[in-house]
């Protein structure tokens, strides 16, 4: 209008700043946005990780397989310590005659009745003769001994246990002891415990007339067995029946040592949190 003011109108420079300025601000607030997704993200990794690692420290210990072998050799070398002597040497051991043996169609179940349990522990109690070379050899640290009487009154045995630092040891020394593969040994390698006022008073060094060796994990068991009527050795292959209750004998008394000492041990666990 005639004597107006005109306002001037928007050049084009002036919406080029204005697009310019918007599209920075959202380049800025995109940044700002990804920023926070990659702080959120490393927080979120973050956190699964420490999960994952309390998890991991709640969850019972897991040994490695040679720390499990360390853990049962230990556990099965302390086993004549923790075990009752009255386990290792019950009162009353039972043992099987074969049919054969008496010309019999069926065999016949016998027990033997404990006399003594030895309280020495010495390795050189056990054995005698070369035989305590061999045990010294490999490391025998400890032998219990204990003996018995059959149900007739008629035979008595000595059953000893040699502890060995690991299984290897106790198979070689075992192996040296035995005389055959069935486990038979020289009656002079092994000593036999008397006990004064009973069936085995009279059993010594001379009455041994048959003896055993076999191992179970770290330990050897020993048997040797005679007559109560203090008998010197005599010839076994003369009488089948003597020589088969005889062994019959040192076999169930061996048997049994065996069962208690040699059985296998339980995987090592460790429960709970660390620390257990």
């Amino acid at each position: 209008m005639p004597g107006g003011t005109r306002e001037p109108a928007p050049s084009g420079g002036g919406s080029a700043g204005l697009s310019a300025g918007l599209s920075a601000g959202r380049w800025r607030r995109r940044g700002r946005l990804t920023a926070f997704g990659a702080l959120l993200m490393a927080g979120l990794i973050g956190l699964a990780v420490s999960a994952v690692g309390i998890a991991h420290q709640l969850l019972p210990r897991q040994f490695t397989a040679a720390q499990q072998r360390a853990i049962s050799a230990w556990e099965v070398g302390r086993r004549w310590r923790a075990v009752p002597a009255g386990s290792i040497f019950p009162a009353s051991v039972q043992y099987y005659l074969v049919p054969s043996s008496f010309n019999a169609r069926s065999g016949l179940t016998l027990h033997a009745r404990l006399l003594s349990i030895s309280p020495e522990t010495s390795c050189a109690r056990v054995v005698s003769g070369p035989a305590i070379r061999i045990l010294r050899e490999h490391g025998c640290s400890a032998g219990l001994r204990a003996t018995y009487v059959d149900a007739s009154g008629s035979l008595v045995a000595t059953v000893a246990v040699a502890v060995l630092p690991s299984s290897a040891a106790a198979r070689a020394v075992s192996s040296e002891l035995s005389s055959s593969p069935g486990g038979t040994a020289s009656p002079a390698m092994f000593r036999v415990l008397s006990v004064p006022r009973t069936p085995a008073a009279g059993f010594g060094a001379a009455q041994r007339q048959l003896s055993y060796a076999t191992s179970a994990q770290s330990y050897v068991i020993m048997a040797t067995a005679g007559f109560t009527d203090d008998r010197h050795r005599v010839r076994l292959t003369a009488s089948d029946y003597q020589y088969s209750e005889l062994t019959s004998l040192v076999y169930g008394l061996a048997s049994k040592a065996k069962s208690v000492l040699g059985g296998r041990p339980a995987t090592p666990e460790c429960p709970g949190a660390p620390g257990c």
